[in-house]
């Protein structure tokens, strides 16, 4: 056989794995029929159909898998969704993002006026997910907390003014469920305290303020591609920055803190891999075995980004089905306002919401209401870990008086949060509403 012949029978097999791949995948992926009180009404989940995976499998027949052309395709793209004018830094998780993020800031080659000292005080929101605050303890450091406020569930802007101060060095935060933070206020304060700013936008892909993306405000951006989220790579996470040296050091930070630029796969990008005289290295040492920092292997895998590449493709399609979901909630419930705090954008903000939070109002049980829908099948979920600081991780650290932030006291005891995702069809959030309701309702008499 001729290597014409055998490159033609590989293709020919290839041809038929993949339309196997996407004709089983496009029907195992389809919705069953929603029949209520038994179909649940999930949060969040997948959602993706044969494209995804027979790229995915396409990817992996080449038997390479570390970054190449679908990650290439992939950091730009979202680059691009979040406004930004460089392509990202594909990483293993959101929480890689974050870390790489302010480990990145940390670094004796980011400019003296860009740089974060241990000891140094960062702004963040004491109501959200572990790992937009880890990296700040990880890291040395201190943490000045700021309330949340409902109904937007993000601080107010007078709350960061006056958390604020010539004393602080950077803000990090996340634009919670989706809802942008008053990014007015922030920039107003990053360019009055020459402030670095890390947006977490993990939940946010595809929210804007007055019009403009979030994650294009920050020193850097991240987001997080966890299945429950806006687009899925199955885990995944993406660095972003329009300051070149940032990028290349986060790069460095999830690729063992190594000083060679080379893409996966590459060598001698540079013309002088042998040539270099670097600190107390020999001469010459292989500059792809020098290291700059302390980093990480966080790398994700190619074949990721090839199914990312084909979620990109659904992303407007999947925020407007958020935008839409939310709308029905919302209408739907205002019969109950009088129980419940219905969540509202910040002024200003298109979000791209992620869930759907609820607060009860005093004296309603949230165990009776979340149990009740449980039964009905609806999922709920905690608005993630309330006050952070009352948390067995945090509370023997000592980093604040838990009680001085009520707004997320009242979170951590009042509030939980029902799904908009694309898997939510019409019928089933009117049928969660009417769930809602008549939880609420029933907690109420009782």
């Amino acid at each position: 056989m001729t290597q014409g012949e055998q490159l033609t029978k590989r293709e020919t097999r290839q041809g038929a794995i993949m339309r196997l791949v996407y004709e089983e995948m496009e029907e195992r992926m389809q919705p069953k029929p929603f029949v209520p009180g038994v179909s649940p009404v999930p949060y969040s989940g997948t959602v993706a159909g044969g494209e995804e995976f027979a790229a995915t499998v396409r990817s992996m027949l080449t038997g390479w898998f570390g970054a190449g052309e679908a990650t290439n395709r992939f950091e730009q793209q979202v680059a691009e969704k979040f406004g930004r004018k460089r392509k990202g830094i594909f990483v293993n998780s959101g929480s890689s993002a974050n870390l790489v993020s302010l480990a990145a800031l940390t670094s004796r080659r980011v400019p003296p006026e860009k740089r974060l000292e241990r000891g140094d005080e960062v702004v963040t929101c004491v109501t959200g997910f572990p790992t937009t605050l880890n990296p700040l303890l990880q890291y040395g450091m201190s943490v000045n907390f700021v309330d949340t406020s409902l109904p937007t569930y993000n601080p107010t802007g007078d709350a960061l003014v006056d958390a604020v101060s010539h004393t602080t060095k950077a803000l990090v935060f996340a634009h919670t469920v989706g809802n942008p933070y008053d990014m007015r206020v922030v920039m107003d304060l990053v360019r009055d305290y020459k402030l670095r700013l890390i947006e977490d936008c993990c939940d946010a892909l595809g929210s804007t303020y007055e019009g403009r993306p979030v994650g294009s405000f920050g020193d850097f951006a991240t987001c997080s591609f966890y299945p429950a989220h806006h687009v899925t790579t199955g885990e995944g996470g993406m660095v972003m920055s329009d300051q070149p040296q940032l990028l290349k050091v986060a790069e460095s930070f999830r690729d063992w803190g190594r000083s060679c630029w080379c893409p996966a796969g590459h060598d001698n990008t540079c013309g002088k891999r042998f040539g270099w005289k670097l600190g107390d290295l020999p001469e010459g040492y292989d500059h792809k075995y020098v290291y700059d920092d302390i980093g990480y292997n966080l790398k994700p895998l190619e074949w990721q980004a090839a199914f990312g590449v084909e979620q990109m493709k659904r992303a407007d399609a999947f925020v407007e089905a958020r935008r839409r979901n939310f709308r029905t909630l919302s209408k739907a419930l205002q019969s109950v306002r009088d129980l419940l705090v219905l969540p509202e954008a910040t002024k200003g903000a298109d979000p791209s919401w992620w869930s759907y939070p609820i607060t009860l109002q005093e004296g309603l049980d949230r165990r009776r209401v979340v149990a009740s829908l449980d039964a009905a099948k609806v999922h709920t979920r905690m608005l993630f870990g309330g006050n952070m600081l009352r948390q067995p991780a945090y509370a023997p650290l000592k980093l604040a008086d838990p009680a001085a932030f009520p707004n997320a006291d009242r979170v951590m005891n009042q509030t939980f949060f029902v799904g908009v995702s694309p898997l939510m069809t019409e019928e089933m959030a009117t049928y969660a509403a009417r769930a809602i309701a008549h939880a609420a309702a029933e907690a109420a008499v009782r």
